[in-house]
């Protein structure tokens, strides 16, 4: 599987069909504010996984910078901001090749470590960073009240 950075003049509307497989509660302007500011970004990247002998993406990951993660101990930190694998190539590597290419972005900009995070409920990403050697440290339930 060919990991590459996301090339703006050819992968946005494959960018933006992945993004709607992560986010299906967003709109396309919605996908299309964030993507420009995801590409506006200085510290990071999205790499994409080209599907062989096709221009057609297979899946994606948004690696950002964050100055704090839970469990890290530097800062900065690398952070995977946003990981997406199409469901007819997922458990075929997609996901490690994607995810080796964001550890070797963080190391070659001087991190030393990489962080993410999933919804309390997603079973299939907990299971995927574990498998990637990631380590669960902590768990949340976060609450928002809206004040009249």
């Amino acid at each position: 599987m060919d990991v590459r950075l996301l090339d703006p003049m050819r992968d946005m509307v494959e960018w933006l069909r992945l993004r709607q497989g992560l986010f299906d509660d967003s709109t396309d302007e919605e996908h299309l504010q964030e993507m420009a500011e995801i590409l506006a970004e200085p510290e990071g990247c999205v790499l994409v996984a080209v599907r062989p002998f096709s221009s057609h993406l297979a899946g994606y990951l948004h690696v950002g910078s964050r100055k704090y993660a839970e469990g890290c101990t530097t800062s900065p930190v690398a952070y995977l901001e946003e990981w997406f694998v199409d469901a007819d190539v997922r458990r075929q590597g997609v996901g490690r090749a994607l995810v080796a290419a964001a550890e070797a972005w963080a190391k070659q900009n001087g991190y030393i470590e990489l962080a993410s995070d999933t919804l309390i409920d997603n079973d299939v990403s907990l299971a995927s960073h574990l498998a990637l050697g990631f380590r669960e440290v902590e768990r949340q339930i976060n609450f928002i009240k809206k004040l009249d």
